[in-house]
């Protein structure tokens, strides 16, 4: 892999997100296991986008402005839901003093859900990585492969990481009741302004 794909890889990953938030959100509601789950979830969510970029249907979604728009309102749509699941005292990623039941199912679907419903992520892997395969190269398919597999391995590392520092700082705010209660609208207002953003984004 070059440096420079590896290095564009790493500040797409890294840079704060639905699934840095979301993974943060879990860890801090429902602890470490959450967080990890979380992680997998949203990495699990990019599997279809690879599929669709190999099977050419990523190109069919950003040539066609209708199929395109409706998957980035359900994105909208959906960032908007956890919002308000965030903000619900007893919704599945409150942030509370008591140890929460872990859900995997839940955490699981949420996160897959987040990362599915994002259409720029097909953008992604149907304008940015054909960039680094050569015109000449024998298998780009399994070159395209290997490298969606570089950048999972890199996203599930790097929200893991959010995730746990998250769930490590969980015991600290669990007697705070008052910064809980503010995380909780930060982290709707975040989910919002995700939904804002990608609502005006442009294609």
């Amino acid at each position: 892999m070059s440096p420079d794909f590896l290095l564009i890889c790493f500040i797409v990953v890294v840079s704060p997100g639905t699934g840095a938030l979301y993974t943060m959100a879990a860890g801090l509601g429902q602890g470490r296991a959450a967080s990890l789950l979380a992680a997998f979830a949203c990495t699990l969510g990019i599997v279809p986008h690879l599929a669709a970029a190999m099977l050419g249907l990523a190109a069919v979604l950003h040539a066609s402005a209708l199929a395109y728009e409706t998957l980035r309102y359900a994105g909208v749509a959906y960032l908007l839901y956890m919002a308000w699941q965030v903000l619900r005292a007893d919704g599945p990623l409150r942030i509370t003093p008591e140890a929460a039941r872990l859900r995997p199912g839940r955490v699981i679907a949420d996160g897959i859900l987040l990362n599915l419903l994002n259409p720029k992520l097909s953008i992604f892997f149907v304008a940015f990585l054909p960039q680094f395969i050569a015109p000449a190269e024998p298998a780009p398919l399994l070159r395209m492969m290997e490298m969606s597999g570089v950048f999972m391995a890199m996203t599930f590392v790097v929200f893991a990481l959010y995730g746990l520092f998250a769930a490590a700082i969980r015991g600290q705010l669990a007697a705070r009741p008052a910064i809980l209660a503010w995380m909780r609208r930060g982290f709707a207002a975040a989910f919002v302004a995700l939904g804002a953003k990608l609502a005006l984004s442009e294609r």
